[in-house]
Parts: structure tokens; C-alpha cells; sequence
């Protein structure tokens, strides 16, 4: 998204917190929101008009929720990248939007400089789950069915390259590519390139669903 204003459909039914987050986002001269919406049903049809780059949907809306409205969205709009946005971080709801391809989950406790980051790392095609949620879905994961998921996850994984393995495993601690290039000695461009051979190798649709892939094999 370098050099790009990354365009913004903000959807929540509070219009106090829509123009909160407005705020927060043209604080930054490279986000610019074009639209907002009440609903899950007025975001789906703004999406259409503005073709956004990211979406962000609070979870609870009237007419349609945010999770129903990113299932969609994925259909209506493929490239537009959906940011959940909630006040809790229920495990059903995360575990939700992540199957239907949402592009992360935000708290709306977070930070201003978090929200700015999560939708940059959307629009750039990465993922985002937040630190406030990270930590209750990997151990609320790791809890059920882990022989089956752990079973199926090693076996997938173990069609990796041994430095394939390296660089998810870092996905699953939650690392950047910078983060981890540096770990692992490589530059940010060469690790975008394995994880974008990761996530196709695994048919995985982002690096959060990589992240626990890698927490199921005990990576």
C-alpha cells in the first residue's frame, strides 16, 4: 500500500464510536474513510460503491451483524479486507471470523496507534489479531480436540521445507516479517516470500489461521 491512500468503510451503529474511529484514522494522512455505515446491510452496499480497501465491522448491528455482513462481504467485494471490531473477545465470534476470512479482530479498548497499525496490516494483505484477544483464542484452542487438530496440523506441516517451518513457527508466536527476518537472519522481502509459500502450501487464507496451524503441530 506504499504511495496509496488506503480507503476506509467504517460500520457500527453507535455514531459516537464511528466518529471516534474516523478520527483516530485521519489522523493518519495515508487512511482516508469514505464511508459509514449502521448497519452490516448499509456496509455491504457501501463496500459496493466505494470498493474500500479495508471494511471495519463492529460485531453487533442491527439489520445485519458484522460477522454476517463479512460473509457478504467476502462474496460481494473479495478485495475489500473486513476488521472485526468488538468489545469482547469471545471465543466463537473470533473462531468465526476467521473461518469466513475476516482479516483480524479488533478490540475497541485498543489503542489509537493499534487500530491505525491493524488496518494498515489489512489493507497490506496481512492479518491482525489483537494482543487482547490473541492469548484467550490460542489457549481456548488448545484445550479442545487437540489430539485431532494436532494430528491433522503435523501432518500438513510436515510437507514444509525445514526453513518453511522456521518462518511459521515465528508466525505463531506472532512475529512481523521484519521481526522475523531478523530472527532469522533473512531480509523482510525474503520472509514475505515464504509466508506467502506457507500460506499456500497449508491453503491457509491468512497468517492468523497459519499462526494456529503452528500452535496445533507444537511448533
Amino acid at each position: 500500500m506504499t504511495g496509496r491512500t488506503i480507503k476506509v468503510v467504517i460500520a457500527d451503529d453507535e455514531p459516537l464510536i464511528r466518529a471516534g474511529i474516523r478520527m483516530i484514522l485521519t489522523s493518519d494522512p495515508g487512511i482516508e474513510v469514505v464511508a459509514e455505515a449502521p448497519n452490516g446491510r448499509e456496509a455491504v452496499e457501501l463496500a459496493r460503491a466505494h470498493h474500500p480497501d479495508v471494511v471495519l465491522l463492529d460485531i453487533q448491528m442491527p439489520v445485519l451483524d458484522g460477522l454476517s455482513a463479512l460473509a457478504e462481504l467476502r462474496r460481494a467485494v473479495p478485495q475489500a479486507r473486513a476488521l472485526i471490531l468488538t468489545t469482547f473477545g469471545e471465543r466463537e465470534n473470533v473462531l468465526r471470523a476467521l473461518a469466513e476470512g475476516g482479516a483480524g479482530f479488533l478490540l475497541k479498548d485498543s489503542a489509537p496507534g493499534e487500530l491505525i497499525g491493524a488496518v494498515r496490516a489489512a489493507a497490506a494483505g496481512d492479518a491482525y489479531l489483537s494482543p487482547g484477544a490473541t492469548r484467550h483464542v490460542v489457549d481456548q484452542l488448545a484445550s479442545g480436540r487437540e489430539a485431532a487438530r494436532g494430528e491433522e496440523a503435523r501432518r500438513r506441516v510436515a510437507e514444509l521445507s525445514e526453513r518453511e517451518r522456521g518462518v511459521l513457527a515465528l508466525l505463531g508466536e506472532g512475529l512481523s516479517n521484519a521481526d522475523a527476518g531478523r530472527r532469522l537472519h533473512m531480509s523482510e522481502a525474503t520472509v514475505k516470500t515464504y509466508v506467502s509459500r506457507i500460506l499456500a502450501k497449508l491453503e491457509c487464507e491468512n497468517r492468523v489461521q497459519a499462526a494456529l496451524l503452528a500452535r496445533d503441530a507444537g511448533l
